[in-house]
């Protein structure tokens, strides 16, 4: 068991990771809703989440995703890649009588939500049930859609204007190395960042449940609590009128704070073609986060009045052209040092590592050969077929199988 899995921890002491993958048939590929049968086979219970030492399992919103999780914080990364990796293996394992196998990335290539959508039917099917009522979550964005969650923690109100001020200004360029999702309906859309497209839309019904992705200049729980946990009880009572419905449910910013665990969620982040590529981008992401925190010393003012409107813009960019997203916001790029007035975020992402001194052989992979989205494009060049599509899919299971990098 996890030996600081109930600890208040401060920041850095700790690495909450999960991981959601998509459960398919293994020759066609189209999505089979089996988490259920998996997870009753492992832990004996529908209900139950399945512990494997270090990690754990559970269902998400929909029937053909699972999570692979930390139980618990983990001290650092190392190691998780290969504990990650070995859950894959035994999922797939169990999967074989089924025919199916996981399937990595944000979001499947073909699947039809509005047909092929099965909502968790099991425990808090009340919760999940309402939000299908609320906003149909037959579609892109909800029932489509796997990512990675970062859990940072914080000890305190101070510790937490210090996490919670870094993490709104690097959320906008987090798709720039993270991007996996270019193919939705069978074809390429413009965006290589599809998942995130549809998530910062996909509430527009209740605004003051996402807001602008990008978190309001929120730096106390007391301001958080009436800022922004506050405007979205009130939003939901209409539709929710027995309560049944949490605040810490509800709240779909891109990174929205866990005062429950002392925590901060980052959502931002798509899911890679193995564990060792996740790891890589949450190394990156943690190592910019210190380096942002230590230059608070003297910039913590600066940093914290950034407007979420501009950061928003930022976001929306990379939505579409991910780490090809030409950034001419001066201010914003003089955050991380830079002088000049244009740079993509390739640059200003290499610029990163090389202020850190980050030395991690796979973000160096990323960064030479492009987002995961960029290499399944260059994969299809230009054949949005089913068989084309399914081939280059099947690539990405193995690689998942096989904890190694998509490269093409």
């Amino acid at each position: 068991m996890n030996e600081i899995k109930n600890k208040v921890l401060s920041l850095f002491q700790g690495f909450g990771v999960e991981l959601e993958y998509m459960i398919v048939d293994k020759d066609s590929l189209k999505v089979k809703p089996i988490a259920d049968l998996l997870l009753k086979e492992l832990a004996g219970n529908v209900n139950d989440d399945f512990e494997n030492g270090d990690i754990a399992w559970s269902n998400e919103l929909v029937l053909h995703v699972l999570e692979i999780k930390t139980n618990g914080p983990a001290k650092s990364l190392a190691g998780l890649s290969e504990k990650f990796n070995e859950n894959v293996k035994l999922a797939n394992n169990k999967l074989a009588k089924h025919n199916a196998i996981l399937l990595p990335t944000g979001a499947h290539p073909f699947m039809d939500p509005l047909s092929e959508t099965v909502i968790w039917p099991h425990e808090y099917n009340e919760i999940y049930a309402l939000y299908d009522r609320i906003f149909d979550c037959k579609g892109h964005g909800w029932s489509n859609l796997q990512s990675t969650h970062l859990n940072l923690p914080f000890a305190n109100d101070l510790e937490f204007e210090q996490l919670h001020a870094a993490i709104r200004l690097l959320l906008p360029i987090i798709p720039a190395i993270s991007a996996s999702t270019p193919i939705l309906d069978a074809s390429f859309h413009d965006f290589k960042d599809h998942r995130l497209e549809f998530y910062r839309k996909n509430q527009a019904k209740i605004p003051a449940i996402a807001g602008k992705i990008i978190p309001e200049k929120v730096y106390s729980q007391k301001d958080y609590e009436s800022l922004i946990f506050e405007p979205i009880r009130k939003a939901i009572a209409p539709f929710d009128t027995e309560g049944v419905l949490g605040k810490y449910f509800l709240n779909s910013r891109g990174a929205i704070a866990r005062f429950d665990r002392m925590a901060i969620e980052i959502r931002v982040i798509d899911i890679q073609e193995c564990p060792k590529m996740d790891v890589a981008v949450l190394h990156l992401i943690i190592e910019a986060l210190k380096w942002l925190i230590n230059k608070q010393k003297s910039e913590l003012k600066r940093q914290k009045e950034f407007d979420e409107g501009d950061l928003y813009e930022i976001f929306c960019a990379h939505t579409k052209t991910a780490e090809d997203t030409l950034i001419e916001n001066r201010e914003y790029l003089s955050i991380f040092d830079l002088k000049g007035t244009t740079y993509t975020s390739s640059e200003l992402w290499k610029h990163i590592v090389s202020c850190v001194g980050l030395k991690d052989e796979a973000v160096t992979f990323i960064l030479e050969k492009g987002s995961l989205s960029t290499r399944i494009l260059n994969a299809l060049n230009g054949d949005y077929s089913i068989e084309k599509i399914r081939e280059t899919y099947k690539s990405l299971a193995f690689c998942l199988k096989e904890n190694q990098y998509f490269e093409k």
